[in-house]
């Protein structure tokens, strides 16, 4: 019996991967002649680039906490402080979702915009409160199943209203008058006119022409 001698690759041990190590630095961020940030670190100037999860969008003049890689590779990990009246932009790029589960979100500022090419909404209720709203757009479409408006004045300028329903009933407390160079009403079948009192008054001529014609 004959001792065989064991391969190399079946005795070798497979040595673990080393981590890779990284080196901390503050600086302060500026850009070169392209356009690059820069970290001024001590006697260092870096090249950097903005690491995914550092949302606050540096800007020049900046403090920033730099993770240094590799010579040529460092990231800015966080903005640790900025000049006065540096706008703050919380920017990244692709798409971005914000998610609240079993939560509310609440946004408070003394001014909040929004601009974006389109705009969607889907909610199962809306509720908006308002001293004061004002709609502005070159076309508007409200589409309701049922639409209730409720106020104390409603004041309507138009080049021209177009009305089609199947039944329209309207009532006034007051006085509901019409003004107009020509006014027409028509019906198809009964034209009903009623009052405790009636007039009617023509300028220049009164006509009534029928094939009946009653009075009293």
């Amino acid at each position: 019996m004959t001792n065989e001698a064991t391969p190399r690759s079946a005795t070798r041990r497979r040595q673990p991967a080393k981590p890779i190590t990284g080196e901390w630095c503050v600086g302060i961020l500026g850009t070169d002649a392209l356009g690059g940030q820069v970290v001024a670190s001590g006697g260092l100037r870096l090249r950097a680039q903005r690491a995914a999860s550092c949302l606050l969008e540096p800007a020049a003049g900046d403090s920033v906490a730099c993770l240094r890689i590799a010579p040529a590779e460092v990231w800015i990990m966080a903005v640790l402080q900025r000049e006065e009246n540096t706008a703050n932009v919380v920017s990244c790029p692709g798409n971005l979702r914000i998610a609240v589960d079993g939560g509310a979100l609440e946004l408070q500022a003394a001014r909040v915009g929004l601009r974006a090419d389109e705009l969607d909404v889907a909610t199962q209720k809306t509720r908006v409160a308002t001293d004061t709203a004002d709609v502005v757009g070159r076309e508007l479409h409200l589409i309701g199943t049922t639409i209730k408006v409720v106020g104390s004045v409603l004041s309507t300028v138009m080049e021209r209203v177009q009305h089609f329903s199947r039944h329209y009933l309207r009532t006034t407390d007051g006085i509901d008058r019409v003004a107009a160079t020509h006014l027409e009403c028509e019906a198809k079948q009964l034209l009903r006119l009623e009052g405790e009192h009636t007039l009617v008054n023509g300028r220049e001529l009164v006509k009534a022409r029928g094939a009946q014609i009653h009075f009293g």
